[in-house]
């Protein structure tokens, strides 16, 4: 079989290891496991200690502005990545991501699926290399977390085994397979992982907690995992509703709980959220995306929020964000959460945006392309001064699935305004006097916005491919990303998803 046959295979879907170096080194070693299995020379075991820690460094992808990030956030109601002169045009992939105008040759659609597939492949060779119980488990939950975003963005899942040839073409499970396929792992994975509660710093391996709070989110998620039609309807059933509960207390009696200062979850004074977070990579990229060039970290002056989803907030609501002192001591000149008007230096004064010579306040509005330097609002979550680790799963999430499950007719001591009104005190935000299913939706926005969340909140609450600022009304199939056309060139058994 020549190299290219191999590449073409590798793009098709299997789960195998990033291979562009591999395949273009001419003096790599040919007693490498992973080269010789995907030259057809079968499978070598290798250190299942290396492995699982290079499947952790993986979730450092998490980090960057694009590819995973970017899928989940882009095409939402609470993010926009403006056009400014040249800046962030690269030949239209974040307006196209937006506006949900990709096709199958974007560059990040392909760009997430060969990560993600190969991050899950890396996972079956940990598990064909004699690992430990424990790291068995660790494995298991590593390639459930991975499959499920492969699952959740494209709607079916290729899956090669370590010991089929590259010249196999890699079998294809429907969502619905994929679905019982990582519940399985999941369970499986339960009894090996440690029962750890919250650690200070947060934690950067996997829990039983870790394993639950996924748990949780799945079976949120099952009706349109499961949907006969992927754009719906949806059919949310109790039953399920109330295994998100029962996970979601599960979390909640590994000694997981909500943090009496919201902003201090994402620093590193972080104490009880944090389920599980990137051992590599860093938050830096959250800040970088957003700030504004003259800022101090200067940043790439890049995505803002929407003024719509802004408008979602109560001023009283601490979540919205808070300023610097008068006197810039703290947090440098930087705020947290939502920046809006004038910005201020570390010293307290106000900032001048250097390219106009003008006060840099950041306004409401803010087009798709030809924004000028200071239009949107900014978000800052990981602050510079003190930004903890990045997050993968907290427990803000699983209490809000807690929420939401409730709303849908789960069974639970609590009703659905006793939780969310728990929630906002402890944030220190004002009481609901009721709750609906547009509440729930918004108070998710409030609590886990420009964490990765909003694309399938949407879409499980049918406002996806709606209108909003920089948006007309899209084509239901839009709640799918399409297979990539590298990848269906290279795998028979993959096909194109509706209205590719």
């Amino acid at each position: 079989m020549n190299m290219k046959k191999a590449i073409n295979i590798l793009v098709g879907g299997a789960f195998l290891l990033t291979l562009i170096p591999a395949c273009t080194d001419l003096k790599v070693n040919e007693v490498d496991s992973i080269v010789e299995e995907n030259t057809g020379g079968g499978f070598v075991a290798g250190n299942p200690t290396d492995l699982l820690a290079s499947a952790y460094n993986d979730l450092g992808s998490y980090t960057d502005q694009a590819n995973i990030y970017a899928l989940l956030e882009q095409p939402s109601d609470e993010m926009i990545p403006p056009t400014r002169g040249v800046d962030w045009g690269d030949n239209g992939v974040w307006r196209l991501l937006h506006t949900q105008s990709w096709d199958a040759t974007h560059s990040q659609v392909l760009g997430v699926w060969n990560q993600l597939n190969s991050f899950a492949y890396k996972c079956n060779e940990i598990l064909a290399s004699n690992p430990s119980p424990q790291q068995a488990a660790e494995a298991k939950f590593l390639r459930a977390l991975n499959m499920y975003y492969v699952m959740d963005f494209y709607g079916q899942v290729p899956f090669r085994e370590v010991t089929e040839g590259v010249d196999v073409d890699p079998r294809v499970l429907s969502r619905s397979e994929a679905f019982d396929f990582i519940v399985k792992d999941l369970t499986d994975a339960l009894s090996g992982l440690p029962d750890d509660g919250p650690m200070a710093g947060g934690r950067g391996t996997a829990t039983r907690a870790a394993a639950n709070a996924l748990l949780s989110r799945l079976y949120l998620n099952k009706a349109v995992f499961t949907a006969a039609d992927p754009a719906g309807p949806y059919n949310f059933d109790a039953g399920d509703m109330t295994k998100v509960i029962q996970y979601a207390d599960a979390v909640t009696a590994s000694g997981y709980d909500l943090e009496d200062e919201y902003f201090k979850i994402f620093s590193t004074a972080s104490e009880k959220e944090v389920i599980l977070n990137s051992v590599a990579g860093t938050p830096q990229n959250r800040w970088f995306m957003t700030l504004h060039y003259d800022q101090n970290p200067s940043g790439w002056n890049g995505f803002t929020t929407l003024a719509d989803f802004y408008n979602k907030f109560d001023k009283s609501d601490p979540r919205i964000g808070n300023y610097p002192a008068p006197d810039g001591s703290q947090y440098s000149g930087i705020g947290r959460g939502f920046l809006i008007g004038q910005q201020y230096k570390d010293d307290g004064s106000p900032l001048v945006d250097s390219r106009t010579q003008k006060s840099l306040q950041f306004t409401t509005d803010v087009p798709l392309a030809g924004a000028a330097t200071d239009k949107g609002i900014r978000a800052i979550k990981y602050h510079p001064a003190n930004a903890g680790k990045y997050i993968i799963i907290r427990y803000g999430e699983v209490y809000m699935n807690k929420l939401e499950a409730i709303a849908r007719g789960g069974s639970s001591s609590e009703s659905a305004l006793d939780v969310v009104n728990n929630l906002r005190a402890k944030r220190g935000a004002p009481a609901l006097a009721s709750i609906d299913a547009s509440g729930v939706l918004d108070e998710r926005g409030r609590e886990l916005y420009w964490e990765g969340f909003r694309r399938d909140d949407q879409i499980r609450f049918g406002t996806f491919t709606g209108t909003w600022e920089a948006k007309t009304t899209t084509d239901p199939n839009r709640v799918l990303y399409p297979i990539p056309q590298q990848a269906l060139d290279s795998n028979p058994n993959l096909t194109q998803n509706p209205g590719y």
